[in-house]
């Protein structure tokens, strides 16, 4: 498909599990190829005069059957249930690792604390004693 930006593309299925694509140029020519079986998307290819030469725009045709439109509708929402579970496992992580360094940060500070408590107590000691002494 050399001259893609001034054409279409089409696809039919056709029986015996083969696809039958074809390709229109902007001349009025056509060219039909067959396909293996398989799942055959069909795209408009255009170059709208806004592109520059050489740039072309695919946008996918619409799905006719209501049994393509229900195996697409099925695969997305797979993605999206897939999608989902993916964003869902990936909160719990971070959640796991924001508690486990919420807990450690209580741990040093716990410590910290202590550590303070202890330091107060002889600094009253210390100072009680001296102010006896006097």
């Amino acid at each position: 498909m050399t001259n893609a930006g001034q054409g279409a593309v089409t696809a039919a299925a056709m029986p015996a599990g083969t696809t039958i694509v074809q390709y229109t140029q902007g001349d009025g020519s056509q060219q039909f190829v067959t396909v293996p079986a398989g799942e055959v998307q069909a795209y408009q290819i255009r170059a709208p005069s806004s592109l520059p030469a050489g740039v072309v725009m695919a946008t996918p045709t619409g799905i006719t059957s209501p049994q393509q439109l229900a195996e697409e509708s099925a695969r997305k929402r797979e993605l999206r249930l897939m999608k989902n579970r993916e964003a869902a496992r990936e909160c719990r992580r971070r959640k796991k690792e924001y508690v486990k360094c919420l807990e450690t940060r209580v741990a040093v500070l716990e410590q910290q604390n202590k550590t303070l408590i202890e330091e107060l107590k002889s600094l009253k000691e210390l100072y009680c004693h001296k102010t006896e002494t006097e």
